[in-house]
């Protein structure tokens, strides 16, 4: 009999604009109340606050139901547009801030306030935003156990989920710059294989030694345990700005999450990457998105993105039959194969020839249907 499957949950970052002008807006505190005193019939979760005033935090609850957790997504950025709105102001989905001539300004918080005294422009650029996805585990050694494996599959997602390629008003060339921005961090990106619970710690604690994160909640590896669930957490994919992107993701990552789970419950051999080859892979899904090769995790070599999907549809296959998300994948990978995010952005651009346009397109695109 299949293993029942694991709860996944969503947190995604989203951005403030003025609708008017396209310039980032840094009334979050407003947004939020406005939220809390009028939550809506969907109720749900508050918004949360983020390092940075332009920016909205949403969550989901666990959830073994990924409908459910569309569902809720939804819910959550109803409620986030609805009180912007009462505000005059618009919600957007973007890995980074796509717009020229803004300043970042910190929330009033002490902990966001030492990091930016701490972290300087580093964390002055970290005003990025993520999709993040939590899967349950058994114990935190079975949790380090799924983190050393996935870790080769990890820049997959990156891939799948890019949807960052514009910055202050410009073409990066690369269709995740949020990844780009997000690798200034001393504690973040790919990780050498941990081996054990005890070995994972023992990172975290010299990391923290160091003052490279000042706490549990800034390792910010791409793939981590929780620091307040039992849950691994996965950072790699931009803010989706189609809400079925973020779900395709989840779907991913549980998957993945579960395959590597049963190979570390059979003891299977831990197959090793170094990790600045990790971080080349990471980085090639960054620059390239889709539209070009990727480095297949098994063959270690660099092949057509079609071709490396369909090794990962093959490798998390019979989780995704048991999960009932066969057909979601399937269908979500042709999708971004056809126009991910980044692609999307770049078209809106090259439609009407200004950023504007693409402020426009992603309001549009965020707000729910």
């Amino acid at each position: 009999m299949d293993a029942a499957a694991r709860t996944v949950g969503v947190e995604e970052e989203l951005l403030l604009v003025d609708p008017e002008t396209r310039t980032i807006s840094f009334r979050s505190a407003a947004v939020r109340k406005e939220q809390e005193e009028h939550p809506g019939d969907d109720g749900g979760e508050p918004l949360d606050h983020e390092l940075f005033l332009h920016q909205l935090e949403t969550r989901t609850d666990p959830s073994a139901s990924l409908e459910e957790i569309l569902r809720q997504l939804i819910a959550a950025r109803r409620a986030a547009v609805d009180a912007a709105a009462a505000e005059g102001l618009a919600v957007m989905s973007s890995g980074v801030v796509p717009v020229a001539g803004f300043e970042p300004r910190v929330s009033p918080s002490d902990r966001y306030r030492d990091m930016v005294a701490t972290f300087g422009e580093t964390a002055r650029t970290g005003g990025t935003c993520g999709t993040h996805v939590h899967v349950a585990i058994d114990s935190p050694a079975e949790g380090v156990g799924i983190i050393d494996r996935m870790a080769p599959w990890l820049p997959l997602l990156v891939a799948i989920g890019a949807n960052s390629p514009f910055v202050e008003g410009r073409d990066t060339r690369y269709a995740s710059w949020r990844m780009q921005a997000w690798s200034h961090w001393p504690s973040a990106g790919p990780t050498e294989q941990f081996g054990t619970l005890e070995g994972y710690r023992e990172s975290a604690r010299l990391l923290q030694m160091s003052g490279a994160a000042r706490d549990d909640g800034m390792l910010y590896y791409d793939a981590r345990l929780s620091a307040k669930q039992p849950t691994v957490e996965i950072r790699v994919v931009d803010a989706c700005t189609d809400l079925e992107d973020a779900v395709l993701a989840a779907a991913l990552v549980r998957a993945l999450a579960e395959t590597a789970a049963e190979q570390w419950a059979r003891g299977d051999e831990l197959p090793r990457w170094r990790a600045e080859v990790l971080r080349g892979a990471s980085w090639r899904a960054s620059r390239m998105g889709l539209s070009n090769t990727l480095v297949d995790p098994v063959l270690r070599e660099l092949r057509p993105a079609r071709e490396v999907l369909e090794r990962l549809l093959r490798h998390t296959r019979p989780r995704l039959e048991a999960n009932g998300d066969l057909d979601r994948v399937v269908e979500g990978l042709e999708r971004v194969l056809r126009a991910g995010g980044a692609t999307r952005q770049r078209a809106a651009f090259e439609h009407a020839g200004s950023i504007d346009a693409v402020v426009d397109d992603l309001v549009r695109r965020t707000a729910p249907a």
